[in-house]
This record gives C-alpha cells, structure tokens and sequence, in this order.
C-alpha cells in the first residue's frame, strides 16, 4: 500500500484493465471502474471497487483516468461522448494505437480541458504492479510530475518525453522487433517439419541458445546505427546476403513460400547494388530511412 490515495478510475475490464485496477485496490487508491459490459470482472466489487454503468460518471469519480481498451482508436470513441466530463481530468490511455491518433487525442482532450498521457504495458497480466513489467508512457511533463507515483504502482515507468507520440513509437518498434523474430522462427519450424523433424527439440536445444547469443549484439548494433559508423566485419551485408540466398534457395526446394523472408533479401540486395556489400549488416538501417514508404 502507497501513501498516495489518488482517486483512481479504470475504463475497460479486460485482463490488462482488471489487473490494472486490482493493482490501484491494493494500493489503496479507491477505484471506479466502467466497462461496456457491465458484468466484467466481477471479482473487483468484492476487493473494493466502485462498478459504475454511466461512462460519464466514472470519469467524474477519478482524478486519474486509465484507459485499457484494445485501440486508442475505441478509447477515442469513448471520450468523444462524454466530453463534459474530462475537465481537470488526467487521462492515460494504455491501449495500442499509433502516434498519430494520440496528438490528435491528446490536442483534443486539452481542448476539453483536461491532460492526456499516452502509454503501453510491456508485460503479463501476471506481472502487473511488479518490476517485471515495463509502463513507457509520454506525454504532458506537468501530468507526468503529478502522477508518475502513482502509474509506476504498475510497474517500472518510464516517461519517454512531452511528444506524445513517442510512447507509440516505442511500443510498435518493439512490436516489429517482436513480428520479426516471429517471421524467422515460423519460416525455421516449416523448414523443420518438411523435413520429417519436431519442430520443439531443435527450438529448445538449438534455436533457443543461438537466439539469446545474437539478441546480445543487438545493443552494439542499434549504437553503430546511431553513430553511422558501419564498420567491416563477418557480419556484412554482402555475407548476410550470401547466407539468406542460400537458405531461401533450400525453401523452394523443399517446396515452402519464402514470402516471410523475401523482403530482407531485397535490401541485403540494394545495400549490395550502392556498393555497401563489405559494411555491417546494419547499414540497411539507413537505406530504409532514405526510401518512401510503399502504399
């Protein structure tokens, strides 16, 4: 429990959104608590919370507002309706959305009158109001100032800056990190069971250990992005190349789509073609940078 009793409201009672608020009910904070179907979570009104059916009542009844829907997009929608209601409010909106929907958000909710951080859990339903999960959050300093206390009883927080969107943009960039891994991981269980093998043991005994080794270099690889220096080493764009040809050539002849991994092999190609074959494999970062996106 925390000396700081902030009145605390919680819109939407998913997993992540019932966790949240039986983290602030441990706390001490008293919770309201708002959802769409009014019967979710019912463990809540027995830990203390205050389960409200009016939208606009729930955001009157908190001084911090935490949003946990699945979009911004739906936590937009829900604020739209009860305008009146966000004066002097502080909103967190904890729900997936891209950069661009929480400026327009949060210009919209500082015309109302209130203050508008937006965020994301890096982390379980398990982990809730524990160091194992991560809350990024941007936003309003002065918000940030008043309320840090209280959005770091969720877990370790971290105020990315008074953009707003930022808090987005790490969040997605973490996730394409995460769709990538996963890209390559599908494409080596395929190349496993045409092969006639389980797909588990090599994952555990082989994949697993390799991951972890070259996860390690990530931090030494983002730093040569970041000072564009893109030193010679094994690890070329031109070896690079070298070795997805080969494996992608091994895909078609045991007869597997290679669409997950075709897209690398095209800028492993380009580096090549601006004759930056003998440069770390990271110089592919600023050949993305320097091309417009494809609609």
């Amino acid at each position: 429990m925390t000396s700081d009793h902030t009145p605390v409201t919680v819109l939407g009672l998913g997993r992540m959104g019932a966790a949240t608020a039986q983290v602030f009910l441990r706390n001490g904070h008293p919770v309201t608590v708002w959802n769409r179907s009014p019967d979710r979570a019912p463990h809540l009104d027995g830990l203390g919370a205050v389960r409200v059916g009016s939208l606009a009542e729930a955001l009157k009844a908190g001084e911090l507002i935490v949003i946990s829907v699945p979009e911004t997009a739906i936590a937009a929608t829900l604020l739209h309706t009860t305008s009146e209601a966000i004066a002097s409010r502080t909103i967190v909106n904890l729900s997936t959305g891209r950069p661009s929907e929480a400026r327009d958000l949060e210009a919209w909710i500082a015309e109302q009158g209130g203050r508008f951080l937006d965020g994301s859990i890096l982390g379980m339903e398990e982990t809730m109001g524990t160091p194992d999960s991560t809350i990024i959050y941007s936003g309003s300093p002065e918000a940030s100032a008043d309320h840090h206390a209280v959005i770091a009883e969720l877990g370790t927080a971290k105020h990315l800056g008074a953009e707003v969107g930022l808090a987005a943009v790490h969040d997605l960039a973490i996730l394409a990190g995460m769709y990538g891994l996963f890209g390559g991981f599908f494409q080596a269980a395929a190349m496993l069971r045409r092969a006639n093998r389980n797909a588990a043991d090599p994952t555990g005994a082989l994949l697993v250990p390799w991951l972890h080794s070259v996860i390690d270099t990530l931090p030494a690889l983002a730093a040569q992005i970041d000072d564009g220096v893109f030193p010679p080493t094994m690890a070329s764009v031109e070896n690079h190349q070298f070795i997805l040809r080969m494996l992608l050539a091994t895909n078609r002849e045991q007869d597997l789509p290679t669409d997950l991994l075709d897209p690398l092999l095209r800028w492993f190609d380009a580096g090549v073609e601006h004759g930056l074959g003998p440069d770390s494999l990271t110089r592919v970062v600023p050949l993305l940078l320097d091309s417009p996106a494809r609609t």
